[in-house]
């Protein structure tokens, strides 16, 4: 789709008017697409005429309105109708997929550091994003990704580290639906819990760098995080809003925002302590922290049981799980992390090999609750010498 839309603008860019022929150009061009996409070459052809303005616009102000089009019809969230635990014991990062009940790893990143003139380095991700129709992990040349809730959606960022070009990818198609234009480079993009908005951090320069000061000493810049985007994917409406990092404190030159755990807010990270996160509404003003917001993880995932009874506690060997009334303990596990919950009995963690002599030899695994049984999701290696890192996401 991209290359469709690509050549018929290259061919548009001439003229002051969108051609009366828009249809017919772009139905000629069903021939350059897989046959699982002529359908939807069909249907967009008479959507085109709106989607064009994303290549054109331009933007002012801190807060301005932009690009009303047809945008993307976001799909139905299928049901889980197993919750067969589905691992890759073999491999880490993992090739196939890897899931346990409402929970799958929908996409990961690994971490390349380069060098750089003046004693500089800069860590590269490289990520990789689930194909449902391999049921495996695709290496990608995107510089973020994102999957949606019921993994039917990706947004991915177009460029080199940053970009300036947000796609909406359709994961069963490898199509993209739509492509949008921005006025300031993004180094991030996060879904909105519902999978209709996405949240966009923009920066003046590439935020994961550092300068070598001396063996096992950095020196870290500042952050350069200058705003941020909202994108509504039916309606194609992007807004932009100017927000300078968090300064007071805060030594975390990437700041990207996260969303609430309802969606109707969004959060800046501050440094670790008593607030954690400043919350602000749709027009920008600070305002208090939801409540369920306290038992948000730092991943922007929920620490509470599906039923509501249980809370996640903190990293550290062993972790334990309290009850969300009481306190008291309803179980302790031998794992590093408490990531995300599979279902109301189990957790998705991070544990460690053996009786954890190196805590950086470790994986995904699946613990009960009470911590008696443990599943590996994935080899155990040791990601201080090749790090990945896992995105989990919501299968419905």
């Amino acid at each position: 789709m991209t290359r469709l839309l690509r050549d018929t603008l290259r061919e548009w860019a001439g003229e002051a008017r969108v051609p009366h022929d828009l249809a017919d150009r772009a139905l000629r061009r069903r021939s350059w697409l897989p046959i699982g996409a002529t359908v939807l070459a069909a249907g967009l052809a008479v959507g085109l005429a709106a989607v064009v303005a994303v290549f054109a616009f331009g933007m002012g102000g801190d807060n301005t309105a932009v690009r009303p089009a047809t945008g993307v019809s976001v799909p139905v969230r299928p049901a889980v109708t197993s919750t067969d635990v589905r691992g890759d014991e073999e491999n880490a990062p993992p090739r196939k997929l890897v899931a346990a009940g409402n929970v799958a790893l929908s996409a990961y990143y690994t971490t390349e550091i380069e060098k750089l003139e003046g004693n500089w380095e800069r860590a590269r991700r490289v990520w990789s994003l689930y194909d449902p129709r391999t049921d495996t992990y695709e290496r990608t040349s995107w510089a973020w990704v994102d999957a949606a809730p019921g993994l039917q959606l990706a947004a991915v960022v177009e460029g080199d580290l940053l970009g300036k070009r947000i796609g909406v990818l359709d994961m069963n198609t490898r199509q993209l639906l739509d492509t949008i234009d921005l006025e300031h480079a993004v180094g991030s993009v996060s879904w909105s819990p519902d999978g209709t908005k996405l949240l966009a951090t923009a920066y003046s320069e590439y935020p994961d760098r550092w300068q070598v000061m001396g063996e096992n000493s950095q020196s870290m810049p500042e952050s350069t995080r200058i705003g941020y985007y909202v994108i509504d994917i039916a309606t194609s409406e992007v807004r932009y809003r100017a927000l300078p990092p968090y300064a007071e404190n805060n030594v975390n030159v990437r700041q990207d925002l996260g969303w609430s755990l309802d969606g109707s807010l969004i959060w800046q990270p501050t440094s670790l302590g008593r607030q954690p996160r400043i919350y602000l509404d749709r027009d920008g003003k600070q305002v208090d922290a939801p409540k369920d917001d306290a038992y948000l993880s730092h991943d922007g995932i929920t620490r509470l049981s599906p039923n509501g009874r249980l809370v996640l506690g903190d990293d550290g060997l062993p972790t334990k799980i309290t009850d969300r009334e009481t306190g008291a303990v309803a179980g302790t596990q031998r794992v590093l992390q408490l990531l995300a919950w599979a279902d109301d009995e189990h957790v998705i963690a991070l544990g460690c090999a053996k009786a954890c002599g190196n805590e950086f030899d470790n994986g995904l695994v699946l613990v009960s609750v009470d911590g008696s049984r443990t599943v590996p999701l994935t080899a155990k290696v040791n990601r201080s010498k090749g790090e990945w890192n896992w995105v989990l996401t919501p299968r419905n």
